[in-house]
């Protein structure tokens, strides 16, 4: 895991993330619970039984928001703010106890005209569960501050 500047950053870089987590039945529940998530597919183990699936499915948002995280360390440890996420595909499904792992590849990188102190990123991140299955790809833009320019590092 590397604190990366804009100017470390090259079109076609693919970064494997370090860690990996396991997701739980706490997970799962408490962020569907928090962010009011009424689908009983989420929480109803009973109900999700009659689903194709057999049994409860993580939130799909849980599987992003994972994502992302998974892959701060690597990529915007020095960044400002994440400007949007698109191109979202959720192609397998996570359950409790899948552990998922996650690469991103840089696929643009840009400089703002009226900013000199960051750069923007792009980048495709893929998380892949333990049976290597990807249950999550998408792009998503943040800006990141150029070496030396970070305020959070200034004394």
């Amino acid at each position: 895991m590397t604190e990366r500047y804009f100017e470390d950053f090259t079109i076609g870089d693919v970064y494997r993330h370090r860690l990996g987590r396991t997701v739980t039945e706490t997970d799962n529940l408490l962020f569907t619970m928090l962010t009011l998530n009424t689908d009983s597919l989420h929480f109803d183990a009973h109900r999700a039984a009659k689903t194709p699936f057999g049994r409860i499915v993580v939130n799909s948002c849980f599987t992003l928001s994972l994502a992302v995280g998974l892959s701060v360390a690597d990529l915007n440890e020095h960044g400002l703010v994440s400007m949007g996420w698109g191109n979202i595909e959720l192609p397998s499904p996570v359950f409790i106890g899948d552990t998922i792992y996650a690469s991103s590849e840089i696929v643009d990188l840009g400089e703002p005209p009226d900013r000199q102190d960051v750069g923007i990123v792009v980048a495709r991140t893929t998380g892949r569960n333990q049976r290597d299955e990807t249950v999550i790809a998408y792009e998503r833009t943040f800006m990141v501050y150029k070496r030396g320019r970070d305020p959070r590092e200034r004394r």
